[in-house]
């Protein structure tokens, strides 16, 4: 996608689904796995019965609460996810990230033929609508705002003029756009069409995922799915996400649940990097807390890689650091022992690459239900000893995004589907999806109590609060007043 500064709203006329502009190529004739449909359509007893039977230490009631939970603020997620193993044998699906934007209908293939709007229609209609519904709405528009992934902005936006037959506007708004189409007037968002008319907007979806508090204030009379909050609570904040899990946890320990992540080291200044890689045996991960789309993250495995990120330049003075997840032999030794990944099945070369999952959900009156899934596997197989010149991000890195000069583009090359061809390649079970759709859930929660005590009574950030536990100049200066 061409980032081109200073486009205008567009009005949802033409209301008509196109699958061929809102479905990647290889989604549109590949059949969904029998598996993965059994599982979109299992109910929350089922799930809760199959996950406690296989963890009869966990309290049932409680994980009921949790998978019906009401969010305040992040309404809808997309939660990455690696299969790992212990030294032990023992499989384990591991929240990597949860994103408060996130890709995924554009790769999902269709639960019923009859039903082309899949997912876009189910999460709008599931979702996004009773959400709207249950806030008292100014006057106005509806509207999706994005700065990438149009290919799916669009498809929301085609989907809610279908659904709710009122003006409908799709929204370009870039990071760094001095003249975009997207201003607020009296905490009200309003919107610029083709015609330089400026109209308010009662609600949005909010596709924004390139610094959005830099534009889009906290408190907005607009209601925004997701609100601003919910990114620097954790879906855009990693450091702040680390320190919700380990909140959560705490209180989830008494009913044996546990969201489970790599260890994370957080405000780690870039002059103390070393001093950590060499905590975790000299193999980590260094990422930027605020960056998405790939882009920010390091895995570090030797001296080479080390003083290469050294000497880049960092938007932020302020990093996490992570213990890694690799082959056995190249994986790091945490406190809560070695995780490595469990890889894709081994092709024809027996070759094993390592892939992750991608899980969206969403907040209905049921509870949170999953929306889409698909997995993304790295550009390498994995090997079993590394060399020191060898770029272990080759073998590890798995998002599909890619800067250009232009905007972002994707390698669907990389791009795994929930179908029969693609499905049955990635060693999932019925059991790693459960256990992966609850991890996502309870990942979310955390993020959503982060928020909910971040925003005090006026619906304003508090401060003090937030400087405390995330002190950093330059993210408190990039926030919008």
């Amino acid at each position: 996608m061409k980032i081109e500064h200073g486009k205008p709203a567009v009005k949802i006329t033409d209301k008509t689904f196109n699958m061929e502009e809102h479905y990647y190529n290889k989604v549109l004739h590949a059949q969904i796995h029998q598996l993965v449909k059994f599982f979109m359509n299992m109910d929350k007893k089922r799930i809760v019965e199959r996950f406690c039977h296989l963890n009869p230490i966990v309290n049932r009631e409680e994980l009921i609460k949790w998978l019906n939970y009401k969010p305040k603020y992040i309404q809808w997620s997309g939660t990455d996810l690696f299969h790992v193993t212990t030294e032990k044998g023992e499989k384990r699906m591991v929240v990597i990230e949860t994103n408060s934007s996130p890709s995924g209908q554009k790769s999902m293939p269709l639960l019923n033929d009859n039903e082309e709007m899949g997912g876009y229609k189910r999460l709008i209609e599931r979702s996004f609508l009773p959400f709207i519904k249950e806030k008292r709405a100014i006057q106005g528009d509806y509207a999706v705002l994005y700065d990438k992934n149009e290919m799916e902005a669009t498809g929301y936006a085609i989907a809610l003029a279908q659904l709710v037959q009122e003006d409908v506007y799709l929204v370009p708004f870039f990071n760094e756009d001095h003249a975009a189409s997207v201003r607020f007037n009296n905490e009200v968002m309003q919107v610029r069409d083709e015609n330089e008319n400026w109209h308010d907007i009662k609600a949005a979806y909010r596709y924004v995922t390139q610094k959005p508090w830099n534009r889009i204030p906290i408190k907005t009379k607009t209601i925004l799915y997701n609100p601003i909050i919910a990114c620097l609570a954790g879906g855009r904040n990693k450091r702040l996400a680390s320190k919700a899990y380990d909140i959560f946890n705490a209180e989830l320990k008494s009913v044996n649940l546990k969201i489970r992540t790599p260890e994370t080291i957080n405000d780690v200044k870039l002059k103390e990097i070393p001093l950590w890689l060499e905590r975790f045996g000299g193999q980590a991960v260094v990422k930027n807390p605020y960056s998405n789309a790939g882009q920010g993250v390091y895995t570090i495995t030797s001296q080479s890689e080390l003083d290469a990120f050294m000497a880049e330049e960092h938007d932020y003075n302020d990093f996490i650091i992570q213990s890694l997840v690799g082959n056995y032999n190249w994986s790091t030794t945490s406190s809560d022992g070695k995780y490595y990944h469990v890889g894709m099945i081994p092709n024809k070369k027996s070759e094993i690459y390592v892939a992750d999952l991608r899980f969206m959900i969403a907040s209905t009156r049921d509870g949170f239900a999953p929306m889409a899934l698909y997995a993304r596997r790295a550009e390498e197989p994995l090997k079993d000893e590394l060399e020191a010149f060898e770029d272990s991000w080759k073998m590890l890195g798995t998002n599909l995004s890619v800067k250009t000069i232009d905007g972002w583009d994707s390698e669907i090359r990389r791009l795994k589907l929930m179908d029969n061809k693609d499905f049955n390649q990635l060693g999932l079970s019925l059991d790693s999806l459960i256990e992966a759709y609850i991890q996502s859930v309870l990942s979310t929660i955390a993020i959503d109590k982060m928020a909910n005590q971040l925003i005090g009574r006026k619906k304003n950030l508090k401060l003090k609060l937030f400087n405390a536990i995330n002190g950093d100049q330059i993210l408190m200066d990039e926030i919008m007043k």
